[in-house]
């Protein structure tokens, strides 16, 4: 073969490869076409505000959270909790489901994502009230060495009340990692980047007593409602979020 005709051909090869790339590619904040079919719908559409509000809003807030290249992210403010732009919610409530979310941290950052929240309960300073996943930088913030059940403040945790496995897979600060939470009859799984970092019973006696022993002690009834809203958390520190999705069970 010519040297010219090799060369066209090895290009026309890698072009070839790059175009399958692509097509091949994850489509951000789109659905797949198989979880089209499994009955899993965008809870975030990449680019608005669609479908939320303000914890303690009517509207979404007006600063503090930006949307930008379909990211969303709550900016960095001091690390105060719910001080600035304040938490969002989802304006719809869900009961059996399941959620993921992508989420990408920086250096030392503290956020979380919530479930089962009612933001009428906890009219007063910081985040409203509900089960949180955990997301924390646990090399970098102090609060993965706090908590009354240690390790419970780290990385996918069932923030203050359930410690994840030490071998959870996390991807370095400033890259992106997947949270999948699903819950169906009080039963509860944690993943994170594919692999369960823990299960628990909502109602249970165990349950109960953790909650006794947590900061969540003085809620009556914590964690037990039957339906709530989804929460991404401003704790003053820049996180970002994309393709976040949830099947309801």
């Amino acid at each position: 073969m010519k040297k010219g005709n090799r060369l066209l051909t090895l290009f026309i090869l890698n072009f070839g490869l790059v175009i399958s790339s692509c097509q091949n590619s994850k489509k951000e904040n789109q659905l797949t076409s198989s979880e089209k079919e499994e009955g899993w719908q965008m809870l975030w559409d990449g680019e608005s505000s669609s479908g939320w509000r303000g914890a303690r809003l009517d509207d979404f807030p007006e600063q503090g959270w930006e949307m930008e290249n379909g990211i969303l992210t709550v900016l960095a403010s001091g690390g105060a909790e719910s001080a600035a732009g304040g938490d969002i919610v989802t304006e719809n409530s869900y009961k059996n489901f399941e959620l993921k979310v992508d989420f990408k941290i920086t250096k030392g950052a503290n956020s979380g994502i919530k479930y089962y929240v009612d933001t009428d309960i906890n009219k007063g300073p910081g985040s409203s009230i509900g089960l949180e996943y955990q997301i924390l930088d646990d090399e970098n913030h102090p609060d993965a060495k706090l908590g009354n059940h240690e390790g419970s403040r780290t990385v996918a945790s069932l923030y203050d009340l359930i410690k994840a496995d030490t071998k959870k897979p996390i991807n370095p600060v400033g890259e992106w990692n997947t949270a999948y939470i699903i819950s169906q009859d009080n039963h509860v799984e944690h993943w994170l980047n594919g692999t369960k970092v823990l299960e628990y019973e909502r109602g249970s006696e165990n349950f109960r007593k953790l909650v006794s022993e947590s900061k969540y002690d003085k809620w009556p009834n914590f964690g037990e409602l039957e339906e709530g809203r989804i929460l991404l958390q401003d704790h003053g520190n820049r996180v970002s979020f994309k393709n976040i999705k949830i099947k309801e069970l």
